[in-house]
Protein backbone atom coordinates (compact mmCIF):
# COMPACT_ATOMS: atom_id res chain seq x y z
CA UNK A 1 0.00 0.00 0.00
CA UNK A 2 1.15 3.52 -0.81
CA UNK A 3 0.19 5.92 1.96
CA UNK A 4 0.34 8.78 -0.53
CA UNK A 5 -2.01 7.00 -2.94
CA UNK A 6 -4.43 6.39 -0.08
CA UNK A 7 -4.21 10.03 0.98
CA UNK A 8 -4.84 11.14 -2.61
CA UNK A 9 -8.06 9.11 -2.69
CA UNK A 10 -9.28 10.70 0.52
CA UNK A 11 -8.28 14.22 -0.59
CA UNK A 12 -10.40 13.75 -3.71
CA UNK A 13 -13.43 12.69 -1.64
CA UNK A 14 -16.01 14.49 0.45
CA UNK A 15 -17.55 11.31 1.86
CA UNK A 16 -16.11 7.99 2.98
CA UNK A 17 -18.36 4.95 3.02
CA UNK A 18 -17.52 1.83 5.01
CA UNK A 19 -18.80 -1.65 4.34
CA UNK A 20 -19.87 -3.17 7.66
CA UNK A 21 -19.06 -6.90 7.75
CA UNK A 22 -15.28 -6.95 7.47
CA UNK A 23 -14.06 -3.37 7.79
CA UNK A 24 -16.01 -2.62 10.99
CA UNK A 25 -17.43 -5.84 12.44
CA UNK A 26 -16.87 -9.57 12.03
CA UNK A 27 -20.63 -10.10 12.08
CA UNK A 28 -20.76 -13.87 12.41
CA UNK A 29 -17.73 -14.28 14.68
CA UNK A 30 -19.84 -15.47 17.61
CA UNK A 31 -22.76 -16.93 15.65
CA UNK A 32 -21.20 -18.72 12.68
CA UNK A 33 -22.63 -17.97 9.25
CA UNK A 34 -23.04 -21.64 8.18
CA UNK A 35 -25.46 -22.23 11.06
CA UNK A 36 -27.49 -19.17 10.10
CA UNK A 37 -27.50 -20.27 6.47
CA UNK A 38 -28.79 -23.69 7.52
CA UNK A 39 -31.63 -22.08 9.50
CA UNK A 40 -32.61 -20.02 6.50
CA UNK A 41 -32.34 -23.06 4.21
CA UNK A 42 -34.83 -24.88 6.45
CA UNK A 43 -37.27 -22.01 5.86
CA UNK A 44 -36.71 -22.15 2.12
CA UNK A 45 -37.18 -25.92 2.07
CA UNK A 46 -40.48 -25.67 3.93
CA UNK A 47 -41.83 -23.20 1.37
CA UNK A 48 -40.22 -24.29 -1.91
CA UNK A 49 -38.98 -27.77 -2.69
CA UNK A 50 -37.54 -26.52 -5.99
CA UNK A 51 -35.15 -24.16 -4.18
CA UNK A 52 -34.27 -26.49 -1.30
CA UNK A 53 -31.22 -28.18 -2.85
CA UNK A 54 -29.61 -24.88 -3.87
CA UNK A 55 -30.34 -23.31 -0.49
CA UNK A 56 -28.72 -26.21 1.36
CA UNK A 57 -25.68 -26.15 -0.92
CA UNK A 58 -24.40 -22.80 0.39
CA UNK A 59 -23.11 -21.72 3.78
CA UNK A 60 -23.67 -18.03 2.98
CA UNK A 61 -26.80 -16.53 4.57
CA UNK A 62 -26.86 -13.74 1.98
CA UNK A 63 -26.92 -16.27 -0.85
CA UNK A 64 -29.87 -18.08 0.73
CA UNK A 65 -31.61 -14.72 0.98
CA UNK A 66 -30.96 -14.03 -2.70
CA UNK A 67 -32.29 -17.47 -3.64
CA UNK A 68 -35.46 -16.93 -1.60
CA UNK A 69 -36.55 -14.20 -4.01
CA UNK A 70 -37.35 -16.95 -6.50
CA UNK A 71 -39.91 -18.47 -4.14
CA UNK A 72 -42.36 -15.57 -4.04
CA UNK A 73 -43.14 -12.75 -1.66
CA UNK A 74 -44.16 -14.85 1.34
CA UNK A 75 -40.91 -16.82 1.32
CA UNK A 76 -38.80 -13.74 0.71
CA UNK A 77 -40.45 -11.95 3.63
CA UNK A 78 -39.96 -14.91 5.96
CA UNK A 79 -36.28 -15.28 5.07
CA UNK A 80 -35.70 -11.51 5.30
CA UNK A 81 -37.20 -11.40 8.80
CA UNK A 82 -35.28 -14.46 9.97
CA UNK A 83 -31.99 -13.16 8.54
CA UNK A 84 -32.43 -9.76 10.18
CA UNK A 85 -33.20 -11.38 13.54
CA UNK A 86 -30.15 -13.63 13.23
CA UNK A 87 -27.90 -10.70 12.31
CA UNK A 88 -29.00 -8.75 15.38
CA UNK A 89 -28.31 -11.80 17.54
CA UNK A 90 -24.95 -12.20 15.84
CA UNK A 91 -23.65 -8.68 16.39
CA UNK A 92 -24.54 -8.90 20.09
CA UNK A 93 -21.99 -11.70 20.44
CA UNK A 94 -19.55 -10.59 17.72
CA UNK A 95 -17.10 -9.02 20.14
CA UNK A 96 -15.29 -5.71 19.63
CA UNK A 97 -14.94 -3.84 16.34
CA UNK A 98 -12.28 -4.89 13.85
CA UNK A 99 -8.84 -3.56 14.83
CA UNK A 100 -8.42 -0.03 13.52
CA UNK A 101 -12.09 0.43 12.65
CA UNK A 102 -12.95 2.78 15.49
CA UNK A 103 -9.86 4.86 14.78
CA UNK A 104 -10.74 4.99 11.07
CA UNK A 105 -14.29 6.16 11.75
CA UNK A 106 -13.10 8.79 14.20
CA UNK A 107 -10.33 9.99 11.90
CA UNK A 108 -12.76 10.27 8.99
CA UNK A 109 -15.00 12.44 11.13
CA UNK A 110 -12.05 14.55 12.31
CA UNK A 111 -11.02 15.00 8.65
CA UNK A 112 -14.41 16.67 8.00
CA UNK A 113 -15.52 13.88 5.69
CA UNK A 114 -19.12 12.73 5.64
CA UNK A 115 -19.23 9.18 7.02
CA UNK A 116 -21.65 6.42 6.08
CA UNK A 117 -21.95 2.68 6.55
CA UNK A 118 -23.24 0.92 3.44
CA UNK A 119 -23.99 -2.75 4.00
CA UNK A 120 -25.72 -5.83 2.66
CA UNK A 121 -26.48 -6.57 6.31
CA UNK A 122 -29.65 -5.13 7.77
CA UNK A 123 -29.67 -1.57 9.04
CA UNK A 124 -31.02 -2.98 12.31
CA UNK A 125 -27.91 -5.04 12.97
CA UNK A 126 -25.55 -2.22 11.93
CA UNK A 127 -27.29 0.24 14.23
CA UNK A 128 -27.32 -2.32 17.05
CA UNK A 129 -23.57 -2.85 16.79
CA UNK A 130 -22.80 0.86 16.56
CA UNK A 131 -24.95 1.52 19.64
CA UNK A 132 -23.40 -1.33 21.65
CA UNK A 133 -19.93 0.03 20.94
CA UNK A 134 -20.72 3.74 21.32
CA UNK A 135 -19.99 4.48 17.67
CA UNK A 136 -23.31 5.88 16.44
CA UNK A 137 -22.08 9.45 16.81
CA UNK A 138 -19.28 8.81 14.31
CA UNK A 139 -21.61 7.83 11.47
CA UNK A 140 -23.87 10.23 9.58
CA UNK A 141 -25.86 7.66 7.62
CA UNK A 142 -26.48 3.91 7.75
CA UNK A 143 -27.72 2.30 4.54
CA UNK A 144 -28.55 -1.33 5.17
CA UNK A 145 -29.89 -4.11 3.00
CA UNK A 146 -32.74 -2.92 0.76
CA UNK A 147 -35.80 -4.48 2.38
CA UNK A 148 -37.30 -7.29 0.29
CA UNK A 149 -35.03 -6.37 -2.64
CA UNK A 150 -31.96 -8.61 -2.53
CA UNK A 151 -31.44 -7.79 -6.20
CA UNK A 152 -30.51 -4.24 -5.11
CA UNK A 153 -27.77 -5.35 -2.69
CA UNK A 154 -24.15 -4.76 -3.62
CA UNK A 155 -22.71 -5.28 -6.25
CA UNK A 156 -25.68 -3.19 -7.42
CA UNK A 157 -24.93 0.53 -6.96
CA UNK A 158 -28.26 1.23 -5.24
CA UNK A 159 -26.95 1.36 -1.63
CA UNK A 160 -24.13 3.74 -2.57
CA UNK A 161 -26.44 5.98 -4.57
CA UNK A 162 -28.85 6.03 -1.63
CA UNK A 163 -26.03 7.13 0.67
CA UNK A 164 -25.00 9.83 -1.82
CA UNK A 165 -28.54 11.19 -1.99
CA UNK A 166 -28.93 11.23 1.79
CA UNK A 167 -25.54 12.86 2.35
CA UNK A 168 -26.11 15.36 -0.45
CA UNK A 169 -22.88 14.48 -2.28
CA UNK A 170 -22.12 13.33 -5.81
CA UNK A 171 -21.17 9.65 -6.21
CA UNK A 172 -17.84 10.60 -7.79
CA UNK A 173 -16.97 12.44 -4.56
CA UNK A 174 -17.31 9.27 -2.45
CA UNK A 175 -14.93 6.45 -1.66
CA UNK A 176 -16.03 3.04 -0.37
CA UNK A 177 -13.86 0.93 1.95
CA UNK A 178 -14.84 -2.71 1.48
CA UNK A 179 -13.46 -6.20 1.92
CA UNK A 180 -15.26 -8.01 -0.90
CA UNK A 181 -15.27 -7.99 -4.67
CA UNK A 182 -18.91 -6.91 -4.61
CA UNK A 183 -17.85 -3.70 -2.82
CA UNK A 184 -15.38 -2.83 -5.58
CA UNK A 185 -17.94 -3.67 -8.25
CA UNK A 186 -20.61 -1.57 -6.54
CA UNK A 187 -18.25 1.40 -6.29
CA UNK A 188 -17.44 1.15 -9.99
CA UNK A 189 -21.14 0.88 -10.87
CA UNK A 190 -21.95 3.95 -8.78
CA UNK A 191 -19.05 6.00 -10.16
CA UNK A 192 -17.34 6.14 -6.76
CA UNK A 193 -13.75 5.37 -5.74
CA UNK A 194 -12.88 2.18 -3.90
CA UNK A 195 -10.43 1.00 -1.27
CA UNK A 196 -10.05 -2.76 -1.06
CA UNK A 197 -9.44 -3.98 2.49
CA UNK A 198 -7.56 -7.24 1.91
CA UNK A 199 -8.12 -8.97 5.24
CA UNK A 200 -7.12 -12.26 3.58
CA UNK A 201 -3.97 -12.63 1.43
CA UNK A 202 -5.78 -13.84 -1.70
CA UNK A 203 -7.84 -10.66 -1.82
CA UNK A 204 -4.87 -8.49 -2.73
CA UNK A 205 -4.73 -9.80 -6.29
CA UNK A 206 -8.53 -9.97 -6.54
CA UNK A 207 -8.86 -6.27 -5.67
CA UNK A 208 -5.97 -5.29 -7.92
CA UNK A 209 -7.53 -7.17 -10.83
CA UNK A 210 -10.86 -5.49 -10.09
CA UNK A 211 -9.16 -2.08 -10.33
CA UNK A 212 -9.65 -0.91 -6.75
CA UNK A 213 -8.09 2.54 -6.42
CA UNK A 214 -6.02 1.40 -3.43
CA UNK A 215 -5.57 -1.89 -1.56
CA UNK A 216 -4.86 -1.88 2.19
CA UNK A 217 -4.01 -4.77 4.49
CA UNK A 218 -5.13 -3.26 7.79
CA UNK A 219 -7.88 -0.87 8.83
CA UNK A 220 -5.28 0.90 10.96
CA UNK A 221 -3.63 1.97 7.68
CA UNK A 222 -6.87 3.76 6.77
CA UNK A 223 -7.02 5.33 10.23
CA UNK A 224 -3.41 6.50 10.15
CA UNK A 225 -3.69 8.19 6.76
CA UNK A 226 -6.94 9.89 7.68
CA UNK A 227 -5.46 11.03 11.00
CA UNK A 228 -2.48 12.54 9.20
CA UNK A 229 -4.89 14.55 7.07
CA UNK A 230 -6.69 16.05 10.07
CA UNK A 231 -3.54 17.16 11.89
CA UNK A 232 -2.12 20.69 12.12
CA UNK A 233 0.03 20.15 9.03
CA UNK A 234 -2.78 18.75 6.92
CA UNK A 235 -3.21 20.07 3.40
CA UNK A 236 -6.91 19.26 3.50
Amino acid sequence: MSSEALADVFRASTAVLFDFDGPICDVFRGLPAPGVAAELADLVSAHSASLAVRARATDDPMEVHRLSQGGGGALLGAVEAALTEAEVRAVRVAGPPVAGAVQALAAARDSKLCVAVVSNNSAECVNEFLAINGLAGLVDVVVGRPILRPDLMKPAPYPLLSAAATLGVEPHDMVLVGDSLTDIEAAHAAGARSIGYANKPRKQSVFADARADVVVLDMQDVADVLASMSGPNSAR
